[in-house]
């Protein structure tokens, strides 16, 4: 059984989510500020994070950045919850490393859904997309494992960049647009692209050598993303 850490300072709305969440087969940790979930999640490592941007004292920024600190391979999944106007608050929540967010007001159905697809993206990855391991640029990442090295060192991907590097890597030197890659990696038909920028820009960060000359994800301008791999490979 998975177990998901829902933090939210409104006892309503973490009542609701956690009634929800427990009737869809989950165990449930609740916690009301940052200091708790993060003591929680200390004590015992829940599958996901259910995360409300605004906490009292230490907001769910902070929080996120903190649970990503730990340096846990893999990173523990976080679903932020952020008002629908905090455009700015959720593309960096997504620089800080959240996989996922839902804008209040949202149907609880709606975020059980997107649970159980970011759940389901890490424990049946390697079922549905195993298959060799992919290795260019000093990068091999292996999908039946998830698990993904560069020049020896295990990278600290979350569950969307490393789906997202595993597409890309499966297509080398194929331009794919943001419409694209939100589709078959978000498994979203439609959404916010910039959630596709942010995570490019959070993978290169990770795998380049200088981020700031990419030489492995290019952008294609007009178009979106292609991996290119280096000629000595």
């Amino acid at each position: 059984m998975h177990t998901i850490l829902v933090v939210d300072d409104d006892p309503t709305v973490a009542e609701v989510v956690t009634g929800y969440l427990e009737r869809a087969g989950f165990a449930v940790d609740r916690a009301a500020d940052g200091p708790q979930a993060l003591r929680l999640a200390a004590g015992r490592r829940p599958d996901l994070v259910v995360l409300d941007l605004m906490l009292p004292g230490m907001d769910g920024l902070e929080v996120c950045r903190r649970l990503r600190a730990e340096g846990t391979v893999p990173p523990v999944p976080v679903i932020m919850l952020t008002a629908r106007g905090d455009e700015d608050d959720r593309i960096l929540g997504l620089e800080i490393g959240a996989d996922d967010y839902v804008t209040k007001p949202f149907s609880p159905r709606e975020l059980v859904l997107r649970v159980e697809s970011v759940l389901r993206r890490g424990s049946v990855a390697g079922e549905r997309r195993g298959g060799p391991v992919l290795a260019a640029g000093g990068i091999e990442l292996d999908p039946a494992a998830r698990r993904a090295v560069k020049d020896g060192r295990e990278l600290a991907l979350t569950l969307r960049e490393f789906d997202l590097l595993a597409h890309l890597m499966r297509h080398p030197g194929e331009a794919i647009g943001r419409e694209r890659l939100m589709q078959e990696v978000w498994g979203w038909e439609f959404g916010d692209l910039s959630t596709v920028t942010v995570h490019v820009r959070r993978l290169r960060g990770k795998i380049e050598d200088d981020p700031a000359r990419p030489r492995l994800i290019q952008t294609v301008w007009g178009v979106g993303y292609r991996f290119d791999v280096p000629e000595e490979d």
